[in-house]
């Protein structure tokens, strides 16, 4: 692996259920390990010049105060709320006090599955949203927030 040229961190924030990837639903999920996907983002990220920080919790307010941390530890921001991107306004409102780049983060394409998943309270706060592309969506996730941060 090449050296990191340090332009900051990109964080990763994974709710609840995406511990079990690889084991729940593989056939709309991939067949991925969160452990694997965590792989292929320090990888993507230290490619781009950032280190990576990497998380899950199935708490919601875990993830929030996640989120308020990231104000001022982190460059960019890929976050896949699981379950809490159609519930949460709590979420949204964290996400809200943010100032760094925000890339909403899929591994399904939400808009083919149920309708209660086509609403997102995160897609109001974000800079982006990539959804559909199973595991590589992160990878997708940390390519768009380093361009971004190129701009």
């Amino acid at each position: 692996m090449k050296p990191v040229i340090e332009r900051g961190s990109i964080w990763v924030l994974n709710g609840p259920n995406l511990n079990l990837l690889g084991e729940r639903e593989p056939g709309i999920y991939g067949g991925d390990s969160l452990a694997d996907i965590e792989a292929h983002c320090v990888d993507a990220a230290h490619t781009a010049g950032f280190t990576m920080d990497f998380r899950q919790s199935n708490h919601e307010g875990e993830l929030v105060a996640w989120i308020q941390e990231a104000r001022t530890a982190a460059a960019g921001l890929a976050i896949n709320a699981g379950a809490y991107t159609h519930t949460s306004v709590a979420v949204h409102d964290a996400l809200r006090l943010l100032t760094i780049p925000i890339v909403e983060v899929h591994l399904s394409n939400i808009f083919a599955r149920e309708e209660f998943r086509h609403r997102s309270y995160i897609s109001a706060t974000a800079t982006g949203v990539v959804c559909g592309f199973g595991s590589h969506s992160y990878v997708l996730a940390i390519s768009a927030l380093a361009a971004r941060m190129d701009l």
